[in-house]
């Protein structure tokens, strides 16, 4: 085992501690640009705090230099990833870092967009600022998987979600409800941190779903709802449809019934012909690269069975959740139960944690 020290104080370690916060409050709300947190510090005292704004900008470095009681001359900053050194549709932050004369910049990590990726350290030390990189890289790394699997693969990030009783069923047509209200909150939690969020038409006229964020003060961030309907057999009646809005619903087909695609686009949603493949089938892998290009950075799969066994058989989710309830549901009337628990263990049982939620366990597998 590695004895080498890190050379970082606790303080440091404090300090990008609430960076690293910052940045993961704001996560999933900063459309293309990472979530980024910042802390500004002067004679061991906090003088300003920055995150990324809403949609990606300003960023989170100019947020802090704005939102300073003191001058900044002289500080430290600490700063979550590397900070941008290009022009864009705003200016370097280097540039605004030199500008305010920072003594010392602290990151953690790298940035991987190639227009950012190490060049910000040589620009902060020829104008003699001290910099230190590697702070709290751990916590950091695993803050931007999502970011990295985006501008590595070009692909979502995706999470799947399902619920289930004790006795794996995940669907009855007596009982509805199956986890307890704290899971509930959990699951608008990663509706919040996701842009888009898919189901099938099945699931949409068998449940008549909302599919938005419910917490108090963030409906607004609600996900863009993405529905897999091979022939357009969705519900017209159904809660999706009525509050179609702005282009915030993707419905993806192959169908002919004109009379159908006509009054969804006047509705407002955004229907896609995507073709099947030999098994008529629609192609995962290609719906989800379509769905980075239109902009879903970070997508929830709450799916039924058949939709989460494809997931998870082609390995295509990054992370994934069941919310287990401590209840046993009958099987006496029409169920559905959850029949990829051999699946998750020989593909996904490497890295598991579980925890309680009230009554309930959630158990997380990481791919």
């Amino acid at each position: 085992m590695s004895t080498k020290k890190d050379n970082f104080t606790q303080k440091d370690k404090k300090f990008m501690k609430l960076a690293l916060d910052l940045a993961r409050a704001r996560k999933g709300l900063t459309g293309d640009n990472p979530s980024v947190g910042c802390v500004i510090v002067k004679k061991d005292k906090i003088i300003s705090i920055g995150q990324t704004g809403y949609g990606g900008r300003p960023h989170a470095e100019y947020n802090a230099i704005s939102n300073c009681f003191e001058n900044p001359n002289g500080s430290k900053m600490y700063i979550t990833l590397e900070p941008c050194n290009h022009y864009g549709k705003t200016p370097p932050c280097t540039r605004n870092i030199v500008k305010n004369k920072f003594s010392e910049v602290y990151y953690s990590i790298d940035d991987i967009d190639v227009k950012v990726k190490g060049k910000s350290y040589s620009i902060l030390k020829k104008n003699n600022i001290k910099v230190k990189k590697g702070l709290l890289k751990k916590e950091a790394l695993n803050l931007y998987k999502s970011y990295y699997i985006n501008r590595k693969k070009r692909l979502p990030f995706i999470t799947g979600k399902i619920a289930l009783s004790k006795n794996k069923i995940i669907y009855s047509d007596i009982s509805k409800k199956i986890t307890n209200n704290t899971s509930d909150k959990l699951t608008h939690y990663l509706r919040l941190k996701n842009d888009g969020i898919l189901i099938t038409s099945k699931t949409l006229n068998i449940d008549n779903p909302k599919l938005d964020c419910r917490l108090d003060g963030y409906i607004k961030f609600s996900p863009k709802r993405i529905i897999l309907d091979k022939n357009l057999r969705v519900d017209l009646k159904s809660y999706i449809i009525k509050s179609i809005k702005s282009k915030n619903t993707i419905i993806f087909h192959n169908s002919d019934n004109e009379n159908k695609k006509n009054f969804l686009v006047k509705k407002g949603a955004f229907l896609i012909n995507q073709p099947t493949n030999k098994h008529k089938n629609f192609d995962l892998k290609k719906i989800i690269k379509k769905l980075y290009i239109l902009g879903i950075k970070n997508l929830l799969v709450e799916g039924g069975d058949k939709l989460t066994k494809s997931f998870l058989q082609k390995k295509m989710f990054n992370e994934f959740y069941i919310f287990q309830s401590s209840k046993n549901l009958l099987k006496k009337n029409k169920h559905v139960c959850f029949t990829s628990f051999d699946i998750l263990n020989s593909k996904y049982n490497k890295y598991k944690t579980s925890f309680k939620l009230a009554t309930d366990k959630i158990t997380i597998y990481t791919n």
